[in-house]
C-alpha cells in the first residue's frame, strides 16, 4: 500500500472517531439549555475559525473572482434553496403558531449544512497530507477537535427537534464515514485537481460553512436564555482552531 494511503487512513479515524464518540456522548448525557447553547456556540466557533485559516486563505491564493464568485453562489443559492424548501409553512393569524416544534421534525438543511462541512474537513485532511506527512497529523488533531464539537452539536440539536435516537446514531455515522471518503478523497482526487476546479470546490464550501453558523448554529444557540459565557464560548472555539492552524 502506498505510504500516502497508510498515514490517510490512519490519521483519519481519529476524526472519524471524535466525530461518532461527541455524537454518542451528547446522546446518552441530557445537556441542559446552557450547556446545549455553549456547545452550539463552541462548533460555530471553530466551524468559522476552519473557514477563516483553511479555506478563505486558499480561496484568496487562488485569486479569480469569477470563479469564487461561480462557487460562493451556488454554495449560498442551493442552502437557501433547501431552507425554501425543507421550511414549514408561515402559519396565518387565523391559525396561530404552536408554542412547541412537532416532534421528530427533520431537519434537512442543518444536516446537509453539515455535511458539506464534514466533506470539506475530510479533502482539506487529505490534501494536508499530499502536502507533508507534519502537515496531515497536526491538521488531523485539529480537525479531530472540530469534529468533536459537531458530533456533540448535532445529536444535541436532532434530540432537541425530536428525532429518534437510531436515527441520530445513524445519520452519526453516516456522517463519519463520509469523512473518511473525503479524507482520501481528499489525498487522491483533489490533489491532482486543477486550480479553477479547487476554487470552484472552496468557494462551495465557503458559503456553505458561512451559512450553517450564521443561519443554523448560532440561531439554535441563541433560543434560550443570553449570557456573556455562553457568547465567550464561540471566541474560544475560534481561539482554539486558530492556535491549532498556527501550529499545523
Amino acid at each position: 500500500m502506498d505510504p500516502l494511503f497508510e498515514q490517510v487512513i490512519s490519521y483519519a479515524l481519529l476524526p472519524t472517531v471524535a466525530l461518532t464518540g461527541g455524537g454518542l456522548l451528547a446522546l446518552f448525557i441530557r445537556f441542559g439549555v446552557q450547556a446545549r447553547s455553549a456547545i452550539l456556540h463552541f462548533a460555530a466557533g471553530v466551524v468559522f475559525s476552519v473557514v477563516a485559516v483553511e479555506i478563505l486563505p486558499d480561496v484568496v491564493r487562488l485569486h479569480d473572482p469569477w470563479l469564487t464568485t461561480l462557487g460562493f453562489g451556488a454554495g449560498i443559492g442551493l442552502m437557501l434553496l433547501i431552507r425554501q424548501l425543507t421550511e414549514a409553512p408561515v402559519e396565518t393569524l387565523s391559525r396561530p403558531r404552536m408554542p412547541t416544534a412537532p416532534a421528530g421534525r427533520f431537519p434537512l438543511a442543518f444536516l446537509l449544512a453539515i455535511g458539506v462541512d464534514i466533506f470539506i474537513d475530510g479533502l482539506l485532511l487529505g490534501v494536508g497530507f499530499a502536502a507533508g506527512a507534519k502537515e496531515g497529523v497536526l491538521l488531523a488533531f485539529a480537525l479531530g477537535v472540530e469534529v468533536l464539537s459537531l458530533g456533540l452539536a448535532t445529536a444535541t440539536s436532532l434530540t432537541n427537534d425530536g428525532v429518534a435516537r437510531s436515527r441520530i446514531i445513524r445519520l452519526l455515522l453516516g456522517l463519519s464515514v463520509l469523512f473518511f471518503v473525503s479524507a482520501v478523497g481528499g489525498a487522491t482526487l483533489l490533489h491532482n485537481l486543477p486550480e479553477a476546479g479547487l476554487d470552484i470546490v472552496l468557494s462551495f464550501g465557503l458559503a456553505a460553512l458561512l451559512f450553517l453558523v450564521t443561519e443554523e448554529l448560532l440561531v439554535e444557540a441563541h433560543e434560550g436564555p443570553e449570557k456573556p459565557w455562553l457568547t465567550a464560548t464561540f471566541f474560544a472555539g475560534f481561539l482554539l482552531f486558530l492556535i491549532l492552524g498556527i501550529v499545523a
